[in-house]
């Protein structure tokens, strides 16, 4: 299989790899370098990213360690070219001790001296998901929390006609608390996903904000080929809990 790889050297956990890519869409995949190794044999390996469809796509170092990108068309037509560079890590977010503890060692962010709750963090959630999965999992979750007092951001909520996409995603992602990922195979198809995830994934890197996953008709498998760090999490699957158990824990999760 042909592919085009970056030798990133030593990288920081919390940096960012911007990879930019002109023509075709590809699949693009940060390993360290024991995957790395793996992948070039032709080998199971783990990776974290994708199929990319949109340019560019930001990827944070999960760890500190020797870490490779690749850019390949494996299953796909066309071609590509590409270029990549390191962004720096953000700055760290000063969080004070936690006043309780919950299973995922939930804290509310620190807000900025003179802003009030209500004009800085404006949503309890953040839901990204498929368009797919709309009808049959994520419009009952959205209207479920909000009837238990929540306050979601969720697109057929509040995106109005004529509206930037990107902008109002960047500010549902910055004002939210929580960040709901309902992963299924559409999910992992598409390139808006991936984009929020990664604004997920980036804030929940520097304690911004919590990762609440929520699987829904894909395997273990799939979501550790996918992301092993969001297989890592405790996940509640629709295969074996109800929309109204899914809420009712959520609610209890970010009100406790």
């Amino acid at each position: 299989m042909k592919y085009q790889v970056y030798d990133l050297q030593q990288c920081n956990k919390g940096e960012r790899i911007q990879v930019t890519l002109r023509g075709n869409a590809a699949n693009v995949r940060l390993m360290d370098s024991t995957n790395y190794n793996s992948y070039k044999q032709g080998k199971r390996h783990h990776y974290y990213g994708g199929l990319a469809k949109q340019s560019p796509v930001i990827l944070p170092i999960p760890s500190s360690g020797h870490w490779y990108v690749t850019i390949d068309l494996n299953g796909l037509g066309g071609s590509v070219s590409s270029s990549v560079r390191k962004l720096p890590a953000p700055l760290p977010v000063y969080n004070e001790p936690p006043l309780a503890s919950v299973p995922s060692l939930v804290q509310r962010e620190p807000m900025p001296f003179g802003a009030s709750a209500d004009t800085y963090l404006e949503y309890d959630v953040f839901i990204s998901h498929a368009s797919e999965d709309k009808d049959s999992v994520v419009r009952p979750l959205a209207e479920a929390l909000v009837t238990r007092g929540l306050k979601v951001w969720y697109d057929e909520f509040e995106l109005k006609i004529g509206d930037s996409l990107r902008h109002k995603i960047d500010k549902g992602l910055a004002k939210s608390r929580f960040g709901i990922v309902v992963l299924s195979r559409d999910f992992i198809r598409k390139g808006w996903t991936n984009y929020e995830l990664d604004g997920i994934i980036s804030r929940a890197n520097t304690g911004e904000q919590i990762i609440l996953p929520i699987w829904h008709g894909i395997t273990k498998r799939e979501v550790l080929d996918y992301s092993p760090s969001l297989a890592d999490k405790v996940a509640r699957n629709t295969a074996s809990s109800t929309i109204e158990e899914i809420a009712d824990e959520i609610s209890k999760l970010i009100n406790g």
